[in-house]
Parts: structure tokens; C-alpha cells; sequence
């Protein structure tokens, strides 16, 4: 067993010349394209799926391979998955051979190997560079070809940075380097989430609004902010396939993912300070201020290379946590403790200012210039309340959103009535006295 880590890239077609070039400036060693078939398997109801395991018979010059990969993270476009690869002498699939352990407890090897079919397939031409980047050895894969299932199919251009050797901070410094030559933008999907995608008929992806935080039980405060911002990474990235795929209200979704991004930085701005984080937040800064441009397509936006600088910087900070060396002794304590005891306070802070904030409105113009902060603060409610039933939770945001909705809309009667039904409410966190 292995534990892959790599970075994935979208590319544009303009990218193959270019990325020739640039890679010409590293020590490397360079192999022409290739031809790779990889056929993907699956159970009629998904069940490695369910399992987050993705199999594959892979065939380069009349060589194959069984690769199983198991649950592992993404985050951003930094994929980290340990895998287990059989060598085989035909394209034949026999999951026997893998090692017994993997699988969950009970599992019917024998069962299991009759249940699997192919599902989707990639074909594409593979060149490849390995460079020598700091004290690292880093493979750098250009794909070109498609990903199908059935009759739905669509093109593959990526480009893949695996570390062979060294340290994940090599990668990401590389992979910073090589994103200045533009038309690369961060993968978060990889080719078995496209090809189930496909093969679940290639349906839209609808806009989603954010949904409540999850954290591990016990979880750190320094643990509750990382898996805070790498939510709204996730949330960015999913829109910007959404807009990229025809949908313009995708744009408002990342928009939506930058102000979680902006409300995460600021909960914990008493711990984490703002110098720590000053560089990474003007991208995000300059980067909305280009979102709010109406002539920008997606293209010019998603492949731009502030976006992906953006999204690399963010996932560079969170996966070296970049924020340690800022943080004074006393605070480092405080990020070791309880995420739910902090976020209690927060969530009666959070309480206490919309209270003060629509207490005493009445003019329809006053309700309208406080509608941003009234977003702001339903968007820390969803990174917030991960420790509680998700109906108590919703029940309580749903006076609020009913607020928001109809300044929204500009109503010019009832504003009043919504604001003091919603601040009645009785809160739904330990502290204030809620029931819990």
C-alpha cells in the first residue's frame, strides 16, 4: 500500500505548448505521450461508492494493473488517498489478489467480485516530465482524451503533479511556480467522480446553498477552522463547475463561498492573527472585486490565474497550516481547546448582534442596508453548528431567512413583525440558555 499525494489541474488547450515550455526550465527527464485505457468498476447499487473506494484495470503497451484507491482527503485540488496496484497479465479483474484487510469487515470477497461490472472508462494520451524541485522528485502527467459511460462522454485535459520523493510543501511551491503560466485552474473532481458522474446520466449540477459545517466529535478549535475553510473551498470549487457548465447563478455560489471564507478568518481573528493570513486574503479580496465585473465569462474568471493562484494559496495555507508560526503560546492553548465550547460563544455572540442590529429598525431603506450583515451572519450560523440536530438549527435560521427574503425582495410591509418574530426565538446552543 501507497499513499498517493498529488496535486490535479483542469487545463485549458492552449496549456500543452506552454506547459512544455515551462517545465524546460526545471532539471527533468521527459517521456513521449502514451496511449492509457483505464475501465472503472462499480456494483449496480454503487457499492464502493458508498465504501468511498474507486477501482480500475489500467493498460498502457499491453501492460495492465488493478489499482484500488480507499477513502482519503481532497482538499482543494490536493488529493491524498492511499491505493493498493496488483500487477496483471490480462485485462481481467480479480480483486482476490488484493490484501483481504482492506475491505470492511464481513465482506464477501468472492460475492463481491461477482457483482462488479464496468461502469465508465478514460481514454487518453499521457506525457510526462519527472523534475527535481527543491530536495523533491515531482512526476508532472498531461492528459488529453475522454472520460465515458454509456453514451455520455466529455473531454479530459488535466494536468497531474504527483510527489514521487520529498515534501508535500516542495509540491505546492511547484505547483505556484507552474500556475503563472495561466490556463490551469485547480481539479477537485477526479476522473472517477467525473466518470460516476456520466454515468449517472450527466445531470446538471444545481446550485447548493451552504450547508451546516462538519467536524469531527471533540473536534479542536485549530481543527473546527480548517475543516471551516476547507468547506468553503469545497463550496467554491463546486460552484465554479456549475458555472462553468452553463449555469450563471454558479457565480453567486462563489461569491457566497468568498464571504464564508471572509466570516471564517474573522471568528477567529482573535486567536489566529491577521498578519497571518494578510496575503492569502488580498487574493480573495482582488479576486471578488473581478467577480463583480458583469462582462467576465466563466472561462476568463475560472482559468484566470488569480482564481487559481487563490485557491492554491488557501489550500497551501491550510494543508502546511501556515498560520503556527503567528500565533502566540497563550492562543496556541486556546486552539487545542473545544470547537463546540467556542462555537457556544460565538453563536451567542452571533445572536447578541441581530439582536442589537434590527431591534430598533423601522424604515424599509434601514432593513435593506443591513441586509449584507444579516447574510454574513446566517453563513457563521451553518460554519458554527455542527454539534447540534440539524432541524433545531434550520428552525432557528428559518425566521431569519424569512427576513432576509423578504428585504430581498423589497417589501415595504412587515419587516418589522418578521425581525421581532426572529429575535423571540429561543436559541438552540448550550450557554444561553437553550434546552441542550
Amino acid at each position: 500500500m501507497t499513499t498517493e499525494i498529488e496535486l490535479k489541474f483542469i487545463a485549458t488547450p492552449q496549456t500543452a505548448v506552454k506547459l512544455a515550455a515551462t517545465l524546460s526550465q526545471w532539471p527533468h527527464q521527459h517521456e513521449a505521450a502514451r496511449e492509457l485505457t483505464n475501465i472503472y468498476y462499480e456494483t449496480s447499487d454503487n457499492q464502493l461508492r458508498r465504501w468511498d473506494m474507486g477501482l480500475r484495470i489500467r493498460g498502457v503497451d499491453q501492460r495492465y494493473e488493478m489499482t484500488l484507491k480507499t477513502a482519503g482527503n481532497t482538499l482543494g485540488g490536493l488529493h491524498q488517498r492511499p491505493e493498493y496496484n496488483v500487477d496483471l497479465t490480462q485485462p481481467q479483474l480479480d480483486i482476490a489478489q488484493l490484501p483481504a484487510e482492506i475491505w470492511p469487515q464481513d465482506t464477501d470477497i468472492a460475492g463481491l467480485q461477482q457483482r462488479l461490472q464496468p461502469l465508465f472508462s478514460t481514454h487518453f494520451q499521457r506525457e510526462t516530465w519527472t523534475v527535481q524541485a527543491g530536495d523533491s522528485e515531482i512526476e508532472v502527467a498531461f492528459d488529453r482524451g475522454t472520460v465515458a459511460a454509456g453514451t455520455e462522454s466529455e473531454p479530459l485535459l488535466e494536468v497531474e503533479l504527483e510527489l514521487k520523493r520529498g515534501t508535500r510543501a516542495d509540491l505546492l511551491k511547484f505547483a505556484q511556480t507552474l500556475l503563472a503560466t495561466g490556463g490551469l485552474r485547480p481539479g477537485s473532481l477526479s476522473k472517477a467522480a467525473r466518470g460516476y458522474q456520466l454515468a449517472q446520466g450527466n445531470a446538471p449540477r444545481p446550485v447548493k446553498s451552504l450547508p451546516l459545517l462538519k467536524v469531527a466529535a471533540k473536534a479542536t478549535v485549530e481543527q473546527g477552522m480548517v475543516a471551516a475553510l476547507s468547506a468553503a473551498l469545497s463550496h467554491w470549487q463546486y460552484h465554479e463547475e456549475v458555472w462553468l457548465r452553463g449555469n450563471p447563478a454558479g457565480k453567486e455560489g462563489i461569491l457566497e463561498a468568498l464571504e464564508t471564507l471572509r466570516q471564517a478568518f474573522s471568528l477567529l481573528g482573535a486567536l489566529v492573527p491577521r498578519k497571518a493570513s494578510s496575503e492569502l486574503r488580498q487574493k480573495l479580496m482582488l479576486l471578488e472585486e473581478q467577480l463583480q465585473q458583469q462582462d467576465l465569462s466563466a472561462d476568463v474568471v475560472c482559468f484566470s490565474t488569480l482564481s487559481a493562484e487563490s485557491q492554491l494559496a488557501l489550500t497551501y495555507w491550510l494543508a502546511e497550516s501556515q498560520w503556527q508560526p503567528w500565533v502566540e503560546s497563550k492562543n496556541q492553548i486556546k486552539l487545542q481547546g473545544s470547537w463546540k465550547r467556542f462555537c457556544d460563544i460565538m453563536l451567542s455572540r452571533v445572536a447578541a448582534d441581530l439582536r442589537e442590529t434590527f431591534a430598533e429598525v423601522s424604515l424599509v431603506s434601514e432593513f435593506q442596508d443591513k441586509a449584507v450583515r444579516l447574510h454574513r451572519q446566517l453563513l457563521t450560523v451553518c460554519l458554527l453548528s455542527a454539534s447540534y440536530p440539524a432541524e433545531e438549527v434550520y428552525q432557528w435560521m428559518t425566521g431569519w431567512q424569512e427576513l432576509q427574503h423578504a428585504i430581498d425582495e423589497k417589501q415595504q410591509h412587515g419587516l418589522s413583525q418578521l425581525a421581532k418574530m426572529a429575535i423571540r426565538q429561543p436559541p438552540f446552543w448550550l450557554g444561553s440558555g437553550g434546552k441542550h
